[in-house]
């Protein structure tokens, strides 16, 4: 058997599997050598990585055609602004046809069902937003780029938070309990919370205010975004493709990177154990994911790792979108089992680093990676991924099938009409600001400034009369009717995962 029919015959799955292109050997297209994907092997995770222009995104929109034609749900992070056509039957031309010819494949012009989402509504699409609970003290330090020690003092803000009853909804909820506890007043109240100092809770503070002032606050509050929305599929069984619309925030991106993890999270938390199943519950990209490693501390890289690891066995697959496989810290890249590798380039010293880097993580074959590497064309790539039996397959370069979707943004007046359209609109447009940590230290602060006026014109001074106003805040009336609230997790902290984020129950 050639070394070509070996590399096909690694391919010849009998159940079902996802088409990714034809095997390329000497330079020549062999159509009947197809190199796919098992369907139950989505859920192992993976990696497309490419240098700018090779055809990332291209290979995306093809995976998830082929995952939600079989009933899988996706998630895509359109950061750039054009995987909104992946709703629109694409536009048939010469250089469609003259690739399907290529890669034997049935081409035919499809659009396929799409939720469109923005977050904090900035830009096109249904709203998404977090609750600062919801969000969780270790993605908030991500977001706010705290080092390790602000990182665990804001966990211990949050922990006073939760046992005192004042519900962090908004950026200016937190914003009011920091105030408070580096306040005159708050003071006595931040001794109790140990190992949290006053500096160190002005240095979140100002970096609260200065977030605030970069016009964050629209991604934090409610209604907070049901991460269960994700796993919809449409009437006819196709999996619902749920675009997240980034172009509007790209100059954000701590923020939306971490974002994304936060509904990784959310989901991981949430889910049950499923085991390995027939086919992924949710497909997962996650664009731009350099992003999220960056300058991240050891802790938020742990949690990371963990919930790559252990999210496989609740149905979700994780695919990261990157430039270069050395951009993804390696306890996570160990995690993932399918390939998908776009031409590199090697024009400077740390390039060429990166490219022998790059060569080392794939099996051993019979290909010179590093010529091949960096000689691919667009819509070529080199591919390995898990067997129906969890083994690697060999490594092949493979020329990619077309995407039978639109290969480029659907039109503004579209788009609008899509989402207003949506089910998931009228529950998620408009911002709800309900009475949280802000409203209540505020109407506690305004209820005991009359009683510290009554009590400093009284002499002597009891201990009682020389209250403090945290000692009145803690202990007035309206903590103890919220510890009586039904449905309120007064009194006790609330539970909290892997990064931090609040629990909850669907």
């Amino acid at each position: 058997m050639s070394d070509s029919e070996t590399i096909a015959a690694g391919y010849a799955f009998t159940g079902p599997a996802l088409d990714l292109g034809a095997l390329l050997w000497d330079g020549a297209c062999l159509p009947d050598a197809q190199i796919r994907i098992p369907l139950p092997m989505l859920n192992r995770h993976g990696l497309v990585a490419g240098a700018t222009g090779t055809g990332k995104t291209k290979t995306l929109q093809l995976i998830a055609e082929q995952l939600s034609a079989q009933g899988v749900p996706v998630f895509l992070a359109d950061v750039k602004g054009d995987v909104s056509g992946i709703s629109a039957p694409g536009v048939p031309n010469d250089k469609v046809a003259g690739r399907a010819a290529e890669v034997k494949q049935q081409w035919t012009a499809t659009g396929f069902p799409a939720e469109f989402y923005a977050l904090g509504g900035i830009g096109h699409g249904i709203p998404v937003r977090a609750t600062i609970t919801g969000f969780g003290p270790v993605l908030l330090s991500k977001v706010l780029q705290l080092n390790q020690t602000q990182e665990q003092s804001l966990g211990l803000i949050f922990h006073y938070a939760d046992t005192k009853g004042l519900e962090l909804i908004d950026l200016k909820d937190l914003r009011a309990v920091v105030t408070f506890l580096t306040s005159d007043e708050g003071k006595p109240e931040l001794k109790n919370i140990g190992g949290l100092s006053t500096a160190t809770a002005g240095v979140i503070l100002r970096s609260l205010t200065a977030f605030e002032a970069q016009g964050m606050a629209d991604f934090f509050g409610e209604p907070d975004f049901d991460t269960s929305e994700l796993l919809r599929t449409a009437p006819d069984g196709r999996g619902t493709v749920s675009v997240l619309e980034l172009p509007a925030v790209q100059d954000r991106p701590q923020l939306f990177s971490t974002f994304l993890m936060w509904m990784l999270a959310d989901l991981f938390h949430d889910l049950p154990e499923v085991g390995d199943a027939e086919k992924p519950k949710l497909v997962f990209f996650f664009d731009e994911a350099h992003l999220l490693f960056n300058d991240a501390s050891k802790a938020f890289l742990d949690s990371i790792t963990q919930t790559v690891r252990l999210i496989r066995s609740k149905g979700v697959g994780v695919f990261f979108v990157t430039q270069t496989p050395k951009d993804v810290p390696g306890d996570v890249l160990a995690q993932l089992g399918n390939r998908v590798q776009h031409a590199l380039r090697a024009f400077t010293p740390d390039d060429q680093k990166a490219l022998k880097a790059t060569v080392k993580t794939f099996p051993n074959s019979s290909y010179d990676l590093e010529e091949i590497l960096t000689g691919l064309g667009t819509g070529e790539a080199v591919v390995t991924v898990l067997s129906e039996n969890g083994a690697p397959t060999p490594v092949a370069v493979t020329r990619l099938r077309a995407p039978e979707s639109l290969m480029g943004p659907i039109d503004a007046a579209t788009l609008d009409a899509a989402v207003k359209s949506s089910s998931l609109y009228g529950r998620y447009a408009q911002a709800v600001d309900r009475e949280s940590a802000y409203e209540k230290l505020t109407t506690a602060e305004r209820q005991s400034a009359p009683e510290t006026s009554k009590a400093a014109k009284q002499s002597p001074k009891s201990a009682k009369e020389d209250e403090s106003m945290v000692q009145q805040v803690v202990g007035s009336g309206m903590f103890k009717s919220l510890a009586r609230s039904v449905g309120t997790q007064i009194g006790r902290e609330i539970t909290r995962s892997l990064f931090g984020t609040a629990r909850r129950k669907r």
